[in-house]
Formats: C-alpha cells, structure tokens, sequence
C-alpha cells in the first residue's frame, strides 16, 4: 500500500506548495472532512468522489468551532500527526489550556480567578474577562466593580504593557511585537514586527511546549513597564502566514516531518 498525507487546514496555495515538495501522495482539505477510525486505520473522504481513502501520517493547522472530537479521532488512531494529537486536543479550549499551562510556565502570576456563566464578578481593581474558544483578540472585556458573563470566563489581572509573542517551530524560534489602535493586541497589526528574543520567555515557552507535546506554539506574554512577565495565552495553532519567515519555516518544516517520518 502506497504511503499518503492528510493535510487538513491549509489553504489552495500552500497546500499545493507542501505536496509539490513531498515524496508521497496527499489528500487535503480545507475545511474539517469527515473521517472514520477502524481497526487502527484512518480514512478520511476523498475530494475526487464520494469515498473514503486510507492515510497514514496528519498534518492539521487551522482552528474549527467543532474540532475537538476530530482530534479525539486522531487520538483513538494513534498515528503520526503534526501538531501531536493528545497535546491539540489538550490545549484547544482555552480555559483548561491556560489552567494547565499554568503547571510549566515561570510567569503564571497574578493568580487568575474564574466566574461561571451568569454569575456576579466584583472587582475595586481593573480585570480583563476572557472567555470562548477563539484567539485574536476577541471575547476579552476590561472592567471595574460588577461584570457579569454570560460564559464561564477566566478572570484576570489588567496589566500594563508590551504584548508579545514567542513562536516555535521546530528548532527554530522569533519573538514578535504585537501591537494595535486598542489595549488589543495582535500579530495581524501592520505595526506588529520582530524584534529581540528574550532569553527567558523563549525557554518559558520550550517549557510548555514540552509539557504539552506541542512541536508547534505561539505563546503571548506581557512585559510590564517594571519588567516583569506574564503569560497571556497559548497558541496550539499559531498564525504563519503573516511573515514569510514563518510561513517559509513551517512548511519546511512540514515537508521534512512528512518526507521523513516512520509509518508502521
């Protein structure tokens, strides 16, 4: 049986730049496709007809409202994927992510506080309220005094500062600046730029990544104007198109895992 990639996630253009560079067959997909798990092997649907085909190895880069039991599939398989499975499916909602990546960072505190849906946070200090399964910036809210979510929500401390983030791919490592017109930041700002690796985040951040299993992650922090860290968030699946240095190195990275990885 000939070997074949699943890639899930990326769009027309780069998954057509990884296949073109890969020594084994590929199917990919876009948008989330169906698959079944039976007797150890995986098939996924077909984009030529109304089929199932066999895969042996996964690449995933993209975040779905419904992707957790995919990757509970993936788990059940046990087959070579990128990202590994267990870590996407440990770290892709975005409470209990932060809850357990609060075990392997250095700079966890302010100690966080939690609300669940519809009940009465109050606050005579400025918090931020965090809540649902979407990065980016959004379902964040800064508040003094009474807030009420209609979401279980993380609560935190409002700090000061620089936002930004460390991405790892591989071996290879950047920090970025994150910038934007609000207390908002984001890598998608036209402002947001590399800048100088701090030494301490970028092993904070091979700390978690370690401890997740993730090959793959962008973690955000804030510097304050004191110089003291905070992890923000972690990101399973990190943006890698916004610079092509990040793009250039995910898909050689990508290209290597695929064209080398060993299949049973």
């Amino acid at each position: 049986m000939s070997e074949r990639v699943l890639i899930v996630g990326l769009d027309e253009t780069e998954h057509q730049e990884i296949i073109s560079r890969i020594n084994i067959r590929a199917v990919a997909h876009e948008l989330l496709p169906q698959i079944i798990v039976k007797d150890g092997v995986l098939q996924v649907e077909s984009r030529k007809g109304p089929w199932l085909v066999t895969v042996d190895r996964v690449v995933f880069h993209a975040i779905y409202e419904n992707d957790l039991d995919f990757f509970a599939g993936l788990v059940l398989w046990g087959g070579p994927c990128l990202p590994n499975a267990r870590a996407m499916m440990d770290a892709r909602l975005k409470i209990p992510c932060l809850a357990r990546a609060l075990e392997y960072t250095r700079f966890g505190l302010p100690l966080r506080g939690y609300a669940g849906p519809g009940t009465l946070f109050q606050s005579d200090t400025e918090k931020v309220a965090k809540w649902g399964n979407w990065h980016c910036g959004e379902n964040k809210e800064r508040f003094t005094g009474n807030w009420t979510s209609s979401e279980a929500c993380i609560i935190e401390d409002f700090l000061a500062g620089q936002a930004v983030r460390l991405v790892i791919i591989g071996d290879k490592y950047w920090q970025i600046r994150l910038e934007g017109e609000s207390w908002l930041k984001s890598i998608h700002s036209e402002a947001s730029d590399f800048m100088e690796v701090d030494q301490e985040l970028l092993e904070d951040t091979k700390a978690i990544g370690k401890g997740f299993g993730l090959e793959i992650l962008a973690n955000d922090y804030i510097v304050t104007e004191k110089g003291t860290k905070h992890l923000l968030e972690v990101n399973h699946i990190p943006n890698v198109t916004r610079f092509p240095e990040l793009w250039q190195a995910y898909a050689d990275y990508v290209v290597s895992w695929i064209n080398n990885i060993k299949v049973s």
